[in-house]
């Protein structure tokens, strides 16, 4: 008998289309591997799908942002017995807190910008510019702005305040981006970013030539073992389990952790298949990775 695999996307979070783009990808992938693959597309309450889950050998968790990654619908999985991918419920409620995860990062004696959070769009911003305006807790630069002036800061706040209630303001460190790939008890070739704008946003994740990619990154080999060993104790200080990818900016020699992805984008420009083609490993390959893994 063939595993039967479920492969929920969508969702009602801004990022539900990329969410759609790696559901499609997973789907793919399942069919070529030859499993009983049932396509799930969340529009309303996802409990609402529970009898087309309860009886599949694995959900496979395509979605990203909002109650698909913030624990929300791991937490649902878990009290109904329903197998699923990735990181469980405190891993994910924990990793999209970004202020949360700098600070147990920060307690492992790593670097990382620093940063305030606030609540409320009349506060007083301690720190001083150019920082990063960014909701605590979406994914995919949603709402981000780089405010190099005083003057720009209330719009950029008027626009993170749209996609959150707390937001984070996080010094600019300009650096290389560069992100950092685990499935298993695997850590990938580190992917480096060089996005044709000066902020590496939406359209320069998602768009096709919008940003170059240098995969294994040019660094050298002594520092690249520094923080591929750094992510696997920033992994496991977070809980996270199966895969998952951090985000770093490099200066000289020295690297910044600013989040830790616990369902990173599965589509056709993401970053972790193109870690894992590195190593050999093809997108079918490694989507039978992270179910075995998570079984």
């Amino acid at each position: 008998m063939s595993l039967k695999v479920a492969v929920i996307m969508g969702g009602n979070s801004d990022e539900k289309n990329v969410s759609l783009k790696t559901g499609q990808a997973v789907q793919a992938a399942c069919n070529m591997l030859g499993y009983d693959t049932r396509p799930v597309i969340l529009r309303d309450d996802y409990r609402s799908f529970f009898n087309d889950l309860k009886d599949v050998d694995i959900v496979f968790n395509a979605l990203h942002g909002g109650e698909g990654e913030n624990g929300e619908i791991q937490s649902w999985f878990e009290a109904n017995k329903i197998k699923y991918t990735g990181s469980n419920s405190s891993s994910s409620h924990l990793c999209m807190d970004k202020s949360k995860s700098k600070e147990l990062v920060k307690g492992l004696g790593l670097k990382t910008p620093k940063w305030e959070n606030i609540k409320n769009i009349d506060s007083q911003i301690k720190l001083k510019p150019p920082y990063v305006i960014k909701p605590n807790d979406q994914g995919s630069t949603v709402g981000i702005t780089i405010v190099n002036k005083m003057s720009e800061v209330r719009n950029a706040l008027v626009h993170a305040f749209s996609f959150g209630n707390e937001i984070m303001v996080e010094e600019f460190i300009n650096g290389r981006e560069i992100t950092v790939s685990i499935i298993g008890e695997q850590v990938y070739p580190i992917v480096e970013i060089e996005p044709k704008k000066k902020l590496y946003d939406y359209e320069c994740k998602y768009k096709h030539g919008m940003s170059y990619y240098t995969c294994p990154a040019e660094i050298p080999v002594s520092l690249t073992n520094d923080i591929k060993n750094s992510t696997m104790d920033i992994f496991k200080r977070l809980g996270c389990r199966v895969y998952g990818r951090a985000d770093f900016l490099l200066v000289k020699d020295e690297y910044f952790f600013l989040e830790m992805n616990t369902l990173p984008g599965l589509t056709d420009t993401s970053l972790l298949p193109k870690a894992a083609a590195e190593n050999g490993l093809d997108f079918p390959n490694l989507i039978k990775k992270i179910i075995q893994f998570s079984i």
